[in-house]
């Protein structure tokens, strides 16, 4: 099977034009019969790297997924978009659930999701076998390594896919990984011969920020309040103080509710419904808020605590800005929280092993927060894609701190890692960088290799500052599964032996972000009349989108997106075949919402127009709004001041985006044909002059526009 068919079910279902990078190539290896593993950060495009292949294949496709919430909201979703889907977990009861098994073996669902405990269980199978399984998708596949970090034991158990359904294909999504997650991704599913698709974890319109935790809560309701209205999400460490900030926020006149797992089931679902509804702006949640929920259009995450590791981190920054608009993240952070972490880590059940690990993926996610790096570099560099330019989008870059030629200092440290062996954790290596007579060095034989005391110039703790922004640049990793040992990477060896400069931050003068650097608020931003009225259209229809969402029982997103909204602000469009061409706009969607969103941007432009302002496009609609209360268009040109052509001009636009018009009272249908027929002689755009030459000026310029504009209109509704 080609990609023809997927690309007019991506237009037609989810009213998308073209792919994001590697959608394609995921979609056509799924047709190809093999086995996936993609790696896409959130908001990247996952989902539809399954839904796609799954509404052109015959059969049933197979969607595992960890949490009821995310379920409902992708099946939500799907379904708003004409998809029958459906989810099978424990929330359903027993005649739901037989009414939905007749549905699967009647062949009445193509997408169905179903929650990792229900599928191995031993009454699911039998139905399985009787289904015609077009592919097989693991939603959040980290969560089947012990090494991820949100480890799900039932997941270990679906080994099993691969072994009972052998020729179909078997997908393993997942947002936040690293090398050894991924690797055991592919063994605990016993994936063959599987094709690997990473794409970019970069997400450019998220801007990082950093800050120390002092006065938390005075810099939050600042922060909120230049966001009023918006969604956002602030994360917590505890229970505790997620009620406490909800507290003081809407002490303060900021919207707000708390979410964590001792709230009764009743009141977390209402909280995450009128979270999703835009009822309510701010939630105040623990790690367990958000990862059930596709919402598009939160604006940004804040993190009261510092996260336990760069995955959870990057994950739950990556529920800001789905819909690619700009967002922000923001993270306070203090030694204080770490040693709150250690302990829980101590304390806890897990392995020596696991809690090694935690520590040390704990330990890195306090350096990030320390280090005049880059953030996204960080971040990228963390998750294995090279990215060796600063992004200019984060506190570190908008205020960068005083660098140093620092090749020296990081080809000491990276010859003494390879001198090790790539036997030596940071402290260690700092140890032999300084000459160091612990023990430990000294059994090990680390005292014998060349570059053993060629750091002394360099303090302890300077030399742990220096490693720690190598291992953000990507010249060196963390081996979490050989007992946390530095190695060098490609781009570490080019610095080593080739001579790469690489360019350090100052150990000595470690500048602190001021608050500020974060960004103005916008009321010190003088706004333009063009500003002011793009939003004043968005706030217009993101009213709009809030009723129809209402009235039709879903969320405000999945009517259309903010993306969706954004473009139909810039390009204002006032028909059918206008409404189509904005992104996310699907069939669907346009005979459910389209003629309510028209009607609103149409009368918007008439309301700015007569009240002075100059609007692009609006000629065409008051000459049409004229026309529509009866008057002719010599009337219209006269209370227009404009020449009569000039508004049968108009009234040929309109007409050719699929409003209704007697032509006829133009030009006669053999009138058409005759011009129409000439059209393949002349290239678009059509100049009427040289048509009207081509038939020896038989045809005046309006019998020519009304039949152009036919000849168009056919062509758009076809």
């Amino acid at each position: 099977m080609n990609l023809d068919l997927a690309r007019t079910t991506l237009k037609k279902v989810f009213g998308y034009d073209q792919f994001r990078p590697l959608q394609a190539e995921i979609i056509q290896a799924v047709y190809d019969k093999r086995d996936v593993l993609v790696l896409m950060p959130t908001g990247g495009g996952k989902s539809l790297c399954f839904q796609v292949p799954a509404l052109t294949l015959e059969g049933t496709a197979l969607v595992v997924s960890p949490l009821i919430a995310l379920m409902k909201d992708q099946v939500q979703g799907l379904r708003a978009n004409g998809v029958l889907a459906a989810y099978y977990n424990s929330s359903l009861d027993t005649k739901e659930a037989h009414k939905l098994e007749d549905e699967l073996l009647a062949g009445n669902i193509k997408i169905l999701y179903v929650s990792p405990e229900k599928l191995v269980s031993q009454s699911f199978l039998p139905l399985l076998k009787r289904l015609n399984i077009s592919l097989i998708a693991v939603d959040e596949a980290h969560c089947i390594s012990a090494w991820g970090h949100d480890f799900r034991p039932e997941y270990t158990q679906l080994r099993f896919l691969r072994r009972q359904f052998g020729d179909v294909p078997l997908l393993a999504f997942t947002a936040t990984a690293d090398k050894l997650t991924r690797k055991d991704i592919l063994s605990q599913l016993e994936l063959r011969d599987p094709a690997l698709f990473i794409a970019s974890f970069d997400r450019p319109n998220i801007s990082l920020h950093v800050r120390p935790g002092q006065k938390r809560i005075e810099q939050i309701l600042e922060f909120a309040k230049k966001h009023h209205g918006q969604s956002g999400i602030i994360y917590c460490l505890s229970r505790k103080s997620c009620e406490m900030l909800a507290e003081k926020l809407n002490a303060k006149g900021v919207r707000a509710a708390y979410y964590h797992a001792e709230l009764p089931p009743n009141l977390r679902s209402k909280v995450q419904d009128d979270f999703i509804n835009d009822r309510i702006p701010v939630i105040c949640a623990t790690i367990a808020f958000g990862m059930g929920i596709d919402k598009s259009n939160v604006r940004y995450v804040l993190h009261y605590n510092l996260p336990r590791n760069l995955e959870g981190y990057y994950q739950e920054v990556g529920r800001a800005g789905r819909d690619g608009l700009p967002s922000e993240a923001l993270l306070f952070f203090s030694y204080a929280d770490v040693q709150a972490y250690r302990q829980m880590i101590e304390e806890g059940e897990s392995s020596d092993e696991q809690k090694e690990l935690k520590l040390a993926k704990l330990n890195r996610m306090y350096q990030f927060a320390e280090a005049p790096v880059c953030r996204r570099r960080t971040v990228l560099n963390y998750f294995g894609e090279t990215y060796e330019q600063n992004c200019g989008n984060c506190d570190v870059c908008l205020s960068p701190p005083r660098q140093f030629d620092g090749t020296v200092a990081a080809q000491k440290a990276l010859s003494a890692v390879l001198r090790t062996g790539e036997k030596a954790s940071m402290s260690i290596l700092v140890e032999v960088l300084r000459g160091s007579q612990r023990r430990d060095v000294l059994e090990r034989g680390f005292n014998k290799i060349k570059t053993f005391g060629a750091g002394r110039e360099y303090s302890y703790d300077d030399w742990l500052f220096l490693i720690s922004q190598m291992l953000h640049h990507g010249l060196i990793e963390i081996a979490y599964d050989d007992h946390n040992n530095l190695k060098v990477t490609d781009m570490g060896k080019a610095v080593l032996l080739e001579g790469k400069q690489v360019s350090l931050a100052l150990p000595s003068d470690k500048e602190k972000e001021k608050p500020a650097a974060a960004g103005k608020s916008k009321s010190t931003v003088h706004q333009t009349p063009v500003q002011s009225l793009r939003e004043g259209l968005f706030d217009k229809l993101r009213e709009l989108r809030r009723e129809l969402a209402q009235q039709h029982g879903v969320p405000p997103y999945l009517i259309f997106s903010d993306a969706t909204l954004e473009q139909m602000v810039e390009r204002r469009p006032i028909s059918d075949a206008d409404m189509l061409e904005v992104s996310g706009v699907s069939e669907r969607k346009l005979q459910l919402y389209g003629d309510a969103f028209i009607n609103a941007i149409r009368n918007f432009v008439l309301e700015k127009t007569n009240e002075g302002q100059k609007v692009t496009g609006s000629t065409y609609l008051l000459s049409w709004d004229l026309f529509k209360k009866g008057h002719t268009p010599e009337e219209i040109a006269g209370m227009r001041n404009v020449s009569t052509a000039t508004v049968v001009s108009h009234l040929a636009t309109m007409y050719e985006r699929g409003e209704n018009v007697d032509i006829q009272k133009w030009v006669s249908p053999e009138e058409t044909d005759i011009i129409q027929g000439s059209l393949s002689l002349f290239s678009e755009p059509y100049v009427m002059k040289e048509i009207y030459d081509h038939f020896g000026e038989k045809f005046g310029y309006e019998k020519i526009r009304w039949s152009i504009a036919a000849f168009k209109r056919r062509q758009r509704l076809v």
